[in-house]
C-alpha cells in the first residue's frame, strides 16, 4: 500500500477522492447491503499511483475500488424554516439524510 495512491470514484451522483485504507460516507446505496458486506465501485474517473496519473474518459478502463461498509445509519437532523412575518405563517419541516459509512480495502 503506497500513501500517494489514491482514485476518484463516482457514486450516488457524488465524486469522492479516497486512498486505501480511508473512511467515507457516501449517501444510501439502493441495494440491501448489510454490515460487514463488501462492496465493489466499478465508476472510476481517475487513478493516482504516485508517479502516474490515469484519467478516464469518462471512466478508467477495468479499474476498481473495493470496500467494506462499516455502518449504515442516519444524520443528524437539519431543519428547514420557512417564515413570513405579518401573516402569521411559520413552516418548520426536518430531514434526516440516510449514510452508509464505509473503509476503502482496495484500489485496482
Amino acid at each position: 500500500m503506497s500513501n500517494s495512491e489514491f482514485a476518484v470514484i463516482k457514486t450516488g451522483g457524488k465524486q469522492y477522492k479516497v486512498s486505501e485504507g480511508s473512511v467515507i460516507k457516501i449517501a444510501k446505496l439502493s441495494s440491501g447491503a448489510k454490515v460487514g458486506d463488501s462492496l465493489t465501485f466499478d465508476e472510476v474517473l481517475l487513478k493516482d499511483n504516485g508517479s502516474s496519473t490515469t484519467l478516464g474518459k469518462p471512466t478508467v478502463a477495468g479499474a476498481k475500488v473495493s470496500a467494506e461498509i462499516l455502518e449504515i445509519g442516519r444524520e443528524k437532523k437539519v431543519l428547514a424554516v420557512r417564515y413570513k412575518s405579518k401573516s402569521r405563517t411559520f413552516i418548520r419541516r426536518g430531514h434526516r439524510q440516510d449514510f452508509v459509512k464505509v473503509k476503502i480495502t482496495k484500489i485496482a
